[in-house]
């Protein structure tokens, strides 16, 4: 069980600020402020600095804090696994939307096939909402295709999946594109804030100077189904992963924007808390989720 000290230790991480931490604490914040002190005392580190009004980690900080989530996952893991007999363990995992769409049918079937007794928990979410599910023991481990911190996250690479510019096969540009520059008068059709699919394309729009804000007109949506529905109904272009759109480019309701300067391939990752003391299991799971 972590110290309550421990929690407050996380919750301060959490919100950077020590009023909202005691707000959602319920303590008062000099009892946050002495939680802390003790903290820094018994590991004679500072762990939070000051820049100007703005509340910061120290490195001493991050490394508490990373080994701190660790220790909490564990333990939720530790009670649901106490609650059950070890022939009824179930698998707690969550899916980025891409990887849920297109890949975890095909996996859990053949998975449910050879291990038929299996309790299975699965959720499906984008990349960011995924990672706090971990760090919070929601879930015991991710299969995602979005950025994370591998000073945080021990994973193995599951997949490299190529990343494209895709619309309808009647779709009628503004202009024949061959560049990126030239999808810039379409309507990007795009997925929400902490999306892995759309880090992907905003990390290299970065890269080469460029923004989503260059396009002339942008739709988010939530739903990898919306998107691509939309997409070839001719209603704008959109950039996914090859692998969410094969069927679709099979059938010849989408196909690909052939740029000469944009060529991506991310991997696919199987992620949990670095540090776990359920890594070996986590492998394991990993070899039966690949065979």
């Amino acid at each position: 069980m972590l110290d309550f000290r421990m929690e407050t230790f996380l919750t301060v991480c959490r919100y950077m600020n020590f009023t909202r931490a005691s707000e959602k604490l319920n303590i008062t914040q000099p009892a946050v402020s002495q939680h802390i002190r003790f903290l820094e005392r018994h590991y004679n580190a500072k762990l939070f600095r000051y820049e100007g009004k703005k509340l910061y980690l120290t490195g001493a900080g991050e490394i508490l804090r990373n080994a701190s989530l660790t220790m909490m996952h564990d333990e939720l893991s530790i009670q649901n696994e106490m609650q059950r007999s070890k022939g009824e363990r179930e698998v707690r995992f969550g899916a980025t939307r891409t990887v849920g769409d297109a890949l975890m049918g095909q996996i859990l079937e053949k998975y449910l096939r050879r291990y038929p007794d299996a309790r299975i928990h699965m959720e499906v979410e984008n990349t960011q909402e995924l990672l706090r599910r971990l760090d919070e023991g929601g879930i015991d481990f991710a299969l995602v295709e979005g950025f994370f911190k591998r000073s945080e996250y021990d994973f193995q690479k599951y997949s490299d999946e190529n990343y494209i510019a895709v619309c309808s096969p009647g779709y009628r540009f503004s202009a024949e594109p061959d560049r990126i520059e030239n999808l810039f008068h379409e309507r990007l059709l795009l997925r929400e804030e902490g999306s892995g699919t759309r880090e992907v394309l905003e990390r290299w729009l970065d890269a080469q100077n460029l923004s989503i804000h260059d396009f002339d007109r942008v739709t988010e949506a939530g739903s990898l189904q919306t998107i691509k529905e939309l997409t070839k109904a001719g209603c704008g272009i959109t950039f996914l992963y090859e692998v969410a759109v094969s069927s679709e480019l099979k059938s010849g309701a989408l196909k690909k924007i052939p740029l000469q300067d944009f060529h991506i391939s991310h991997e696919f990752a199987f992620i949990w808390r670095r540090g776990s003391i359920y890594a070996d299991r986590y492998r394991e799971l990993f070899g039966r989720f690949s065979a």
